[in-house]
């Protein structure tokens, strides 16, 4: 399954509405993406499954700020 090992973040529960209004149950799956970061702090590469939007968040304040706010320990 599509899941954010930081933040959690997985698919969710929609609809399909047709032209008709008809509403038929999907899935909206999150866009997770295997990246290999750098981190400074620790002197080498980290290997974590992220959404896009959390890399976005990575790019700006750092991998282990992030980590830090949900509560995840890198090791």
């Amino acid at each position: 399954m599509a899941r954010s090992e930081i933040t959690g973040k997985r698919r969710m529960a929609a609809h399909n509405v047709s032209h008709s209004n008809i509403k038929t149950r999907r899935w909206q799956h999150v866009n997770v993406q295997s990246r290999r970061l750098w981190v400074p702090e620790l002197g080498r590469h980290v290997a974590v499954k992220l959404s896009t939007s959390d890399l976005r968040t990575v790019d700006k304040i750092g991998l282990l700020a992030f980590a830090k706010q949900h509560g995840v320990k890198l090791s």
